[in-house]
């Protein structure tokens, strides 16, 4: 029988090469067209809902909204907002919290209206002045120390307040402490929540308020 003898020759072995997967930047542009877009989003749910009244019967509202808030505290997780970006006179949009809104809810029994209602920051000094304005001659505002804790936390505690009208001036006792989180800050709006899980989105008042 015969016997056939073959020569196997080794095949060169060739590798697969996989090409990389394209890595997707993430750039100041695409940051900025984010924040911007998520912003805006906010903005339009709580323009209609004047400063926070609307809301407080509107769970399904209300819980929209804090996912935008939510949405907002995202892109501002990472960055400081107790520097001295947060001194200013800011203006409330809207908020949960339950005082602010009793009072501006409340105030035409009064025979007034509650104008703007603001926070009056100075980091350099620590203070912290909470205002609400009853035009043309009235304001109540309670003023507070304030210490600065972590990137975005700061403590406060109350120290005086006052319900002042054209000619008269009533001095009440501090009541409280507490802190805040300022979520997200940028050049035109801020985003917070306090100790009690209250919201509030207040936006630069176009002038400084003073005592």
């Amino acid at each position: 029988m015969a016997t056939c003898h073959c020569l196997l020759l080794p095949v060169p072995f060739k590798p697969t090469i996989i090409p990389p997967k394209p890595i997707s930047k993430i750039t100041c542009s695409s940051i900025t067209t984010q924040s911007q877009s998520a912003k805006q989003h906010l903005l339009t749910l709580i323009s209609d809902q004047h400063r926070g009244l609307k809301t407080q019967n509107d769970p399904i509202k209300r819980s929209s909204i804090i996912q935008a808030i939510d949405a907002m505290a995202d892109l501002g997780k990472d960055t400081v907002t107790t520097d001295d970006s947060l001194s200013a006179t800011w203006r409330l949009l809207w908020t949960t919290e339950k005082e602010q809104l009793f009072i501006i809810e409340k105030a035409p029994l009064f025979g007034t209206q509650a104008g703007d209602v603001l926070q009056v920051i100075d980091v350099e000094k620590r203070t912290l002045n909470n205002v609400i304005t009853f035009p043309p001659d009235g304001v109540f505002f309670v003023r507070s120390s304030i210490e600065v804790s972590s990137s975005q936390r700061v403590n406060f505690r109350f120290t005086s307040a006052v319900l002042r009208g054209k000619n008269w001036e009533i001095p009440l006792p501090p009541f409280g402490q507490g802190w805040f989180e300022s979520l997200y800050i940028d050049e035109e709006i801020r985003v917070v929540k306090d100790i009690r899980g209250d919201y509030l989105v207040v936006d630069k008042a176009p002038y400084a308020w003073k005592e």
